[in-house]
């Protein structure tokens, strides 16, 4: 991410001067992964969302300081605010775990979930995700979909960087768990 974090820097340097060219470009380099935060969180209403989250970074671009990896975080904050009104407005929760004890319980240390994600497409991967703890699912949201690393993703949550590591670290746990126990075994 390193390299797109500082093509993105100066994008948003630019955009931040009023140069729409430059505003599409950071468009483009960041709305596939909040898109996918988004999606994590509240599920169809995803480009909705995600579409007032980026009304509200336009509107907001000239007071944001910071690096590409910082505005990466900045925009996530922002579309999680957006999403979290919206489930208010919906009056429901994100979805919580839907994983069965017994599949917790199924040996699969050798599964690296990682490589099991690469494995699904983007949907599914997606739609296992929303189907972990709030918590984990927003870390691992975050972390592997949006990009950012462990300080800028506990600073987006509000959390500690110690509970935000534990909680990615659970949730790709789960998510490696369950897909190995539903991949089955390959010959």
């Amino acid at each position: 991410m390193g390299g797109h974090d500082a093509e993105l820097g100066a994008a948003v340097a630019r955009a931040q001067l009023g140069d729409e060219d430059a505003f599409a470009q950071v468009y483009r380099l960041v709305q596939p992964g909040l898109l996918g935060y988004v999606r994590g969180l509240v599920g169809d209403d995803a480009e909705d969302v995600a579409a007032d989250a980026w009304l509200e970074i336009a509107r907001d671009l000239g007071r944001f300081r910071g690096d590409g990896g910082g505005f990466r975080g900045w925009a996530a904050t922002i579309a999680r605010h957006r999403a979290l009104d919206h489930l208010r407005k919906q009056r429901r929760r994100p979805r919580t775990s839907g994983i069965e004890d017994d599949v917790l319980e199924l040996p699969g240390a050798h599964d690296t979930a990682g490589a099991a994600l690469e494995a699904l497409s983007t949907e599914e991967a997606l739609a296992l995700i929303r189907d972990l703890p709030r918590d984990q699912a927003e870390a691992v949201l975050l972390r592997v979909v949006v990009g950012l690393d462990g300080p800028a993703t506990a600073r987006v949550l509000g959390k500690q960087p110690g509970a935000v590591r534990t909680a990615a670290y659970r949730g790709l746990r789960r998510l490696a768990r369950r897909l190995g126990h539903e991949g089955g075994t390959t010959g």
